[in-house]
C-alpha cells in the first residue's frame, strides 16, 4: 500500500461528506426559490437549521453505505464507469434509507421535490469531486511517479507478455516494471530492492515448483514486499475463481459464470424491460427504415439469417441491407448461387481471417444498405429476438453454423450463454479484433457478468458508434 493511495482514499471521506451536504443544502434552497414556488407551493414547514440538523445526522450513514460498497478501496486508479455505478447504487440506497426514516419521524418534512433534487445534486457533485481528485492523482502517478508501484515479473509466455504490454502502454495503471527475470534468483531480487526498491512480486511462470515459491514468498515477507502469483491452473481455465477453505486446506473453486440462478433471472427481466424500451423509442427508425428498404429493392423488408445460440439453432432478424438473390439465407431460393458468391468474395476481399469474415466493399449491398449498416441500424429487428428470448441485449455475438464448425474448443465457450446485440468485444474494437481475441472478451464476460457490467456495455456501445461514425 502506498502513502499516497492511503492518503487520497481517506481525502474521499470528507469530501464525500461535504458534497452529501452541499446536496441537502441546495435541494432545499432550490424548493424555495420563487419559480418553483409559483409552479408548486410549499405544504411543508421544516426550519432550514432543524433540516441541516437531519442531514448532518444521515451523511455519516451515506459514508457507511459508500464504505460497505467499495467506494473507498485503496486503488491508485479507478474505473469511473464502476465507480459512477457505484455511486447512482449507493445514493439510492440512502435516500431510500432517509425516505424511511421520514416515515418513521413524521415531524420531518415530506418533500418528494427535495428528496429527488438531492438524490440528483448528490450523484453529480460526489462523481464531479471524485473525478477531479482522480484526475489529480493520475497526474501524479504519471507525471511525477507519485504511489507508483515498483513491480518485479518473473516468468515467461503469453500472460506476462500481455502484463508487460499492458503495463508499459498504460502508465496510469499505476505499476512501473522495474526488471522481468526468467527465473527465480533470490541474490539478484536482493540487488533491485537496494538499487531501485521493490513494492511487488508478480509470478506467473507455470512451471515453478512450491519450495521456488515459498522462497520467493519468504523474501517478500521479510522485506515487506508485496507478494502475488497465479496458478498454473488459472493461466489455462479460467479468470473467474473464488478460494475457499475445507477441511482446513485452500480450495480452488473454478466458477463458470454468474449467469446462473438468480443472475439469469436478473439478465432476463434486463433484456426483457431493455428490449420493449428499445422498441418503442426505435419506431420511427424503424417505420422509415421498412420505407427506404421497399423503395429501394425488391424483397422482404426484414431477412432472417440461421445463427447458433446457446440452446441450438434460431433465426435471427435482420432489415435486409442485400439484394435479395445475394442473400444467403433460406428465404432466397437461390441461395446456393448466392453462397458460392458471397465464398468467392471472402476469398478475394475478406480483411478478416479465421471462423469470421468482413468482406471490403461489399458489391452485394444496396444504397439503402450500405447507410443502415453503416450505422447499424440493421440490427434493430434483433431487439424481437431478445424480447422472445432467443437472445439478450449484451452477450457474444451470434454466427452462422458454417462459422461455428471452425471454432477451436475453448472457443465454444461463448456458446453457453445467449448471444447479444452487442457485448464486451463490440466496444473493444467492433470488427478490428481478431476472433481469437473477440472470444477472450466474450469468455471474460461470461465469466465476469454483472447487471453494472450489462448497463455499461450498452452505453458504451451508444459513443462507440457515435465515434464510428464521425469517422465515416
Amino acid at each position: 500500500m502506498k502513502k499516497s493511495e492511503l492518503f487520497f482514499a481517506i481525502l474521499l471521506v470528507p469530501v464525500d461528506f461535504i458534497m452529501i451536504i452541499a446536496a441537502a443544502v441546495l435541494a432545499y434552497w432550490f424548493r424555495f426559490t420563487p419559480s418553483v414556488i409559483e409552479i408548486k407551493p410549499v405544504l411543508f414547514d421544516f426550519p432550514f437549521q432543524s433540516y441541516l440538523k437531519v442531514a448532518f445526522f444521515v451523511a455519516p450513514f451515506f459514508l457507511l453505505i459508500f464504505a460497505l460498497e467499495g467506494l473507498y478501496s485503496l486503488k491508485s486508479t479507478r474505473v469511473f464507469w464502476k465507480e459512477f455505478f457505484q455511486i447512482i447504487f449507493s445514493v439510492t440506497v440512502g435516500v431510500t434509507l432517509v425516505v424511511l426514516l421520514i416515515f418513521l419521524q413524521r415531524e420531518w418534512f415530506s418533500s418528494r421535490f427535495v428528496i429527488l433534487t438531492g438524490w440528483f445534486l448528490a450523484v453529480v457533485l460526489i462523481t464531479i469531486s471524485r473525478y477531479v481528485i482522480n484526475f489529480i492523482q493520475k497526474l501524479l502517478l504519471v507525471y511525477k511517479g507519485i504511489g507508483i508501484h515498483r513491480l518485479v515479473l518473473i516468468g515467461e509466455g503469453s500472460y506476462c507478455d500481455t502484463i508487460c504490454h499492458e503495463f508499459k502502454n498504460k502508465p496510469d495503471f499505476g505499476y512501473k516494471i522495474i526488471s522481468r527475470e526468467k527465473n527465480i534468483n533470490l541474490d539478484s531480487l536482493r540487488i533491485l530492492q537496494k538499487t531501485k526498491g521493490i513494492d511487488e512480486i508478480l509470478i506467473c511462470d507455470p512451471n515453478l515448483t512450491m519450495r521456488d515459491l515459498r522462497h520467493v514468498s519468504d523474501f517478500c515477507h521479510r522485506k515487506r514486499i508485496e507478494f502475488k502469483f497465479v496458478p498454473a491452473i488459472l493461466q489455462s481455465i479460467s479468470t473467474n475463481f473464488e478460494v475457499r477453505v475445507l477441511f482446513e486446506e485452500p480450495l480452488i473453486v473454478i466458477k463458470n459464470t454468474p449467469l446462473e440462478g438468480w443472475g439469469k433471472i436478473a439478465k432476463r427481466i434486463f433484456d426483457i424491460a431493455g428490449s420493449a424500451l428499445g422498441i418503442i423509442i426505435s419506431l420511427p427508425i424503424t417505420i422509415l427504415t421498412a420505407i427506404a428498404i421497399k423503395l429501394d429493392s425488391r424483397g422482404p423488408i426484414i431477412f432472417k439469417n440461421e445463427r447458433v445460440g446457446h440452446e441450438g439453432y434460431f433465426n435471427v432478424y435482420k432489415f435486409r441491407y442485400m439484394k435479395m438473390e445475394h442473400c444467403t439465407g433460406a428465404q432466397n431460393p437461390e441461395f446456393k448461387k448466392a453462397l458460392e458468391l458471397e465464398n468467392e468474395l471472402i476469398e478475394k476481399q475478406s480483411v478478416r481471417r479465421g471462423p469470421l469474415y468482413k468482406i471490403k466493399n461489399d458489391p452485394r449491398k444496396t444504397r439503402v444498405g450500405r447507410i443502415i449498416e453503416a450505422f447499424s441500424i440493421d440490427e434493430l429487428p434483433q431487439l424481437w429476438n431478445v424480447f422472445k428470448g432467443d437472445m439478450s441485449l449484451v452477450g457474444p455475438r451470434p454466427h452462422q453454423p458454417r462459422e461455428v464448425e471452425k471454432y477451436e474448443t475453448w472457443q465454444k465457450r461463448t456458446l453457453s450463454v445467449k448471444p447479444g446485440i452487442t457485448g464486451l468485444a463490440q466496444i473493444s474494437g467492433r470488427s478490428d479484433l481478431s476472433f481469437t481475441d473477440e472470444a477472450r472478451l466474450d469468455i471474460y464476460y461470461i465469466e465476469n457478468w454483472s447487471l453494472w457490467m450489462d448497463i455499461e456495455i450498452l452505453f458504451k456501445t451508444f459513443f462507440v458508434l457515435l465515434k464510428k461514425r464521425k469517422n465515416l
